[in-house]
């Protein structure tokens, strides 16, 4: 999603989000798991990502609210509150308050954090000062809370060429190799060029990348649109499976429903060569009940499950743009023959 698009489909909307007890004010029904895909968070929460942590569940998301970096925790995947800043009360933790001096404030997406022997390493997307591309950086800290910091004076991954790059997503084979998975952003207005999801070795530490960037998808489906982004690589038993997500993330109100979707592609290695899948989408809008834009995918994995979570917009009653940016949702994760397979979250 390029331009202000992470930042808030209505404008930063989250400042205006208010929160109770550390959760966000609804007047909908809470959810019921194992229904529908209702989310598990009710606030604008975008790009959403989750790292099991020492018996908790800690999530991470485009800024929002003034905050670059949001997060919020839980305990049994199905209930969730924000996390808030200790020494600032009213004020929501921030678990990067200080950007790297390469970046501009106001434009911090698509946090996703791998633990390494050193710490932890969060990756980013942010806007470059000096280009106005959304470049993608790194930041490190002790704790999984942060506040993860970087002194670094340019991106670690920039396409300049291609219009940027957004999206970083880690991923650790099975041999121990890391690998870095990144979108160019060729959707941005100023660059017009295609889209492609790229894989780049990654170094021992994860903060520096190795060799050069290997294309592995491109915008070419009638169901992408001009948009292909949100890789997460999988590996189970061998196979090594690339979600994406696709298609316009909004949901204008000219729009009935969002066109924004969910598909995967398999591949041979962490480095492909990759191929869509022909069933692809496996997960798009839906009017009853109301799924809206659902994308920008991440897996993980409890006690031997696998889980995606994911955003949509947040609906009205009737399925209409309810101006509430984003919630969380988290989908249950099986394989059938090396294919994904999604469901609703069960209650653990």
């Amino acid at each position: 999603m390029t331009g202000m698009g992470r930042a808030s489909f209505f404008g930063l909307l989250g400042a205006a989000l208010s929160f109770v007890g550390g959760c966000a004010t609804s007047n909908d029904s809470p959810p019921k798991p194992g229904t529908s895909y209702t989310p598990v968070f009710r606030a604008d929460f975008p790009d959403p990502f989750v790292l099991e942590h020492e018996g908790q569940y800690l999530a991470y998301a485009t800024n929002s609210g003034g905050v670059n970096v949001q997060m919020a925790t839980s305990t049994d995947l199905t209930s969730w509150r924000a996390l808030w800043d200790e020494k600032t009360p009213g004020r929501r933790h921030d678990a990067m308050p200080v950007l790297p001096p390469w970046v501009k404030e106001g434009f911090t997406w698509a946090p996703e954090v791998l633990k390494t022997p050193g710490g932890f390493v969060l990756y980013f997307t942010a806007r470059h000062a000096a280009s106005g591309l959304q470049c993608v950086g790194a930041a490190t800290s002790q704790d999984p809370r942060g506040p993860f910091t970087s002194q670094a004076t340019e991106p670690l991954v920039c396409q300049f060429e291609l219009g940027g790059t957004i999206d970083a997503s880690p991923f650790r084979a099975p041999d121990g190799q890391l690998y870095l998975y990144f979108k160019n952003d060729g959707n941005n207005p100023v660059a017009n060029k295609p889209t492609e999801i790229f894989a780049q070795r990654l170094s021992p530490d994860g903060l520096g990348v190795m060799g050069e960037p290997v294309s592995l998808l491109r915008n070419d489906q009638p169901w992408e649109g001009h948009v292909v982004e949100a890789p997460a690589m999988v590996e189970r038993d061998g196979a090594y499976v690339l979600f994406f997500s696709a298609n316009d993330y909004g949901w204008q109100d000219t729009q009935s429903i969002s066109s924004y979707a969910m598909g995967y592609a398999t591949c041979e290695g962490p480095l492909g060569p990759c191929a869509d899948a022909p069933e692809n989408p496996i997960l798009a809008s839906t009017s009853q009940p109301c799924l809206s834009g659902p994308g920008h995918q991440s897996a993980f994995q409890v006690d031997g499950r696998d889980y995606l979570v994911f955003h949509a917009w947040a609906p009205t009653s009737s399925c209409r743009p309810a101006h509430q940016g984003r919630y969380m949702h988290i989908a249950q994760l099986s394989w059938n023959d090396g294919a994904p397979r999604l469901a609703p979250l069960e209650a653990r």
